[in-house]
């Protein structure tokens, strides 16, 4: 599977010792890299579908301060889609309402009907893009019924509710963030978890460090701003295990790459 990196800071935080660490894993994870700078107004993505130990262009960019206030990275093991650019996180894109959304997943959708439709209008090959268009579009749909922009309470809540109903049977670790709040996901017990310091959260598929990394909270959905996880949903209770029948399939997907 892959790794995913995600951080809320209340006034910024320079991350390049973590970022460093969490993509020296990429051996483990060689189908790509991406990183995410988010503001409010967009996200600034730079991503290459080359192992990330061996980017020349990634090599000197950790060399430069990454100091931010939301910041995505990932590094990928391709279990659906091709190994290219397209098909590397993060995924970005604005709702109806402009607001500007992106997107790293670690996981695998075995089943879930909602997302068949994508599989023609997406840019890429992967359920990881497939699960961001449906977001949005669940976003947009809730937009309209309301006839205004839904408050971080109420997208909440819609968060809620469709990542409960997608985590049956799928593994389904998220972070993706509005360049405002950062939502974190796992279903997979020990594959999230983070850190709190200094006005900031830092959260990883495996900890990066040390220091006193905690398990994300699990089977539910997370919400952090500025720095501090604010609001932790119910659990859905939808633990995924990996099970002979879901590795087979795994392997048929995998062998048709």
């Amino acid at each position: 599977m892959c790794e995913i990196f995600g951080l809320s800071s209340q006034n910024g935080f320079k991350a390049n010792e973590y970022l460093k660490t969490f993509f020296s894993h990429s051996d483990h994870h060689p189908h790509g890299w991406g990183l995410a700078c988010v503001s409010r107004e967009a996200a600034l993505i730079e991503k290459e579908s080359l192992k990330a130990s061996k980017s020349n262009y990634l090599r000197e960019r950790l060399t430069q301060p990454i100091d931010e206030r939301i910041l995505l990275a990932h590094i990928r093991y391709a279990t659906i889609g091709n190994v290219e650019r397209k098909n590397c996180h993060p995924y970005t894109g604005k709702d109806s309402g402009g607001r500007s959304w992106t997107l790293i997943h670690n996981g695998t959708i075995f089943d879930y009907a909602p997302l068949n439709r994508y599989v023609k209008i997406q840019n890429g090959d992967t359920d990881s893009e497939r699960i961001f268009l449906y977001l949005l579009d669940r976003l947009d749909e809730a937009r309209r019924k309301k006839g205004s922009r839904l408050v971080f309470e109420e997208r909440f809540e819609l968060f809620d509710k469709i990542i409960s109903d997608m985590a049956k049977g799928n593994k389904l670790n998220l972070i993706f963030t509005d360049g405002k709040y950062l939502y974190v996901h796992t279903n997979c017990r020990g594959t999230l978890h983070y850190l709190s310091k200094k006005g900031t959260s830092i959260i990883s598929t495996l900890p990066l460090s040390d220091e006193n990394w905690q398990p994300v909270p699990f089977t539910r959905l997370n919400a952090f701003y500025n720095g501090k996880l604010i609001k932790t949903g119910e659990s859905h209770n939808h633990e995924y295990t990996e099970s002979e029948e879901a590795m087979k399939l795994l392997y048929q997907i995998f062998a048709n790459l």
